[in-house]
């Protein structure tokens, strides 16, 4: 399924009626300096070190902390300078030279530079072919895998990174590849203070060190953390426009809207769908949405026997009504997935058939798989997930409803939830059978 990401906003008193909306676009369009925004979230962030996590409540911290060499633009997936002024391509597409900003600095007062980006980056190579133009460091063996280096393949694809000079990084490949520059944009590709990484290792995971428009304050696991704003960020045209952010962790899609309604916040994310009429009849409220650029899927775990039966897996797709799903989980804001892409990101291909929802071709499958009537067949595990995202906005009842579409073909499942943290390492352990 592929959602819409939505998000609400209080507004201040006056700033959003009918009659006020058209009057307030031009002076919203002049952010307003200082204050604190108090943002309500689903879930707590599992850590913020960006080469180690793969949820987006990670991500969410580590975006206003640290920075890319590259940045995407906003609402697009074009890309800019970041931390790199500019880049040159060889014409064998085998190296790329980045050039840095310069005057930089990490919140901790370090200068970023490139030896800061060979660290970075190379801290996540399974055979460290790094060169530091400096004194540089040796940088600690991983606790465990860089998840996003690893499932891209980076290793396949970055020989070596060298620091040429302070503010020069080269990056020589083992093979072309295309998205390299978008890839150096993505979260995992962050670049942290060498200084504070190596001061304590383990615990940088809950206290990250960069360059970013906001600094870590506090984390009090599982309720808040608090951002201030970085005065010496290095973008003065952009901000921080804040004082003060607070990230609150309110579970409930329900409760987390009734702390907007209250005032208790001033931002959620991810509503039920059916709170989203509610929210545009408020004068007080703003619905924000757009387009997602994610899928909501179901996985099979391969590493099982059971489902390298090509038969079993498409009887699964041919069971699961995906468009009762979405009307009447997504509340109709949302589409049926074709394919692994979705429409607003390039390679989506449309003319994808994808699996119709269809009993009899869903049973017959099943009994050509070996399993007449489910019959022989053990009860699966449908790992659901715990927190609201924007291509699944309430995981247990998408779960609920998939495992009443496979009871009507023979397949018997059950719910499996944890905590999202739980959820994430016991899903990285592969115990799951299928998993959303």
């Amino acid at each position: 399924m592929l959602g819409a990401g939505i998000v609400f906003a209080a507004a201040k008193k006056g700033d959003v009626t009918p009659s006020a909306a058209k009057k307030s676009e031009a002076s919203a369009m002049t952010p307003k300096k200082g204050g604190t925004l108090v943002f309500g979230r689903g879930g707590d962030s599992v850590g913020l070190d960006p080469a180690y996590e793969t949820d987006g409540n990670s991500f969410m911290i580590c975006d206003n902390i640290l920075e890319a060499l590259v940045f995407y633009k906003d609402e697009s997936t074009a890309l800019e300078p970041g931390l790199a002024t500019s880049w040159e391509i060889s014409p064998d597409g085998l190296m790329y030279t980045f050039k840095l900003r310069k005057g930089v600095k990490f919140h901790d007062g370090t200068a970023f530079n490139a030896d800061a980006v060979v660290f970075s980056i190379g801290r996540m190579m399974k055979n460290r072919n790094v060169k530091f133009s400096g004194k540089g460091w040796d940088i600690p063996k991983q606790e465990r895998p860089p998840e996003y280096w690893v499932s891209m393949g980076m290793d396949d694809t970055v020989d070596s990174i060298e620091a040429a000079d302070d503010t020069t990084v080269v990056f020589k490949l083992k093979k072309i590849q295309a998205p390299f520059i978008a890839n150096m944009g993505m979260d995992f590709a962050d670049i942290i203070s060498p200084t504070a990484f190596m001061k304590d290792p383990k615990g940088f995971i809950r206290n990250p060190v960069g360059t970013g428009p906001f600094k870590l304050v506090k984390w009090v696991k599982d309720d808040r953390i608090i951002l201030e704003a970085n005065k010496d960020y290095w973008d003065k045209a952009k901000g921080p426009y804040l004082d003060k952010l607070i990230f609150r962790v309110v579970p409930e899609n329900s409760v987390r809207f009734l702390e907007l309604k209250a005032g208790n916040v001033h931002m959620i994310d991810f509503p039920n769908p059916a709170d989203i009429e509610m929210a545009r009849k408020d004068p007080k409220l703003q619905v924000i949405s757009q387009s997602g650029m994610n899928i909501g899927y179901l996985g099979f775990n391969h590493k099982k026997e059971l489902w390298k039966n090509v038969k079993l897996r498409e009887a699964v797709a041919h069971a699961i009504n995906r468009k009762a799903i979405v009307d009447k989980i997504y509340q109709g804001m949302g589409e049926v997935a074709k394919n692994g892409i979705p429409p607003t990101m390039w390679g989506y291909n449309k003319d994808v058939p994808g699996y119709a929802y269809d009993v009899a071709v869903a049973k017959k499958l099943l009994a050509e798989a070996g399993y007449p009537d489910g019959k022989g067949l053990p009860e699966i595990t449908l790992w659901s997930m715990p927190v609201a995202r924007p291509y699944n906005p309430e995981g247990l009842k998408v779960g609920v409803a998939m495992i009443g579409d496979l009871g009507k073909v023979g397949i018997n499942a059950r719910i499996v939830s944890y905590d999202w943290g739980t959820y994430l390492k016991r899903q990285r352990e592969h115990n799951q059978d299928m998993d959303l």
